[in-house]
């Protein structure tokens, strides 16, 4: 399971890359695609990095 998802973590950098060279950073796109990215690197965070943070609320 972790190394799908660096892979896909990974194939999502790469097409971010490419479409961020070809239409700039700030298209629509890339956009939405940084925010895919996200989503797959706070997933790996939770499961991978800081799993014991996962359950517990912050306090604010």
């Amino acid at each position: 399971m972790e190394n799908k998802l660096l892979a896909a973590i990974e194939e999502k950098r790469t097409e971010l890359i490419e479409i961020g060279l070809r239409h700039g950073l700030d298209s629509s796109l890339a956009l939405k695609l940084s925010q895919e990215l996200d989503k797959l690197l706070n997933r790996y965070n939770e499961s991978y990095v800081h799993p014991h943070y996962k359950n517990k609320k912050m306090k604010v």
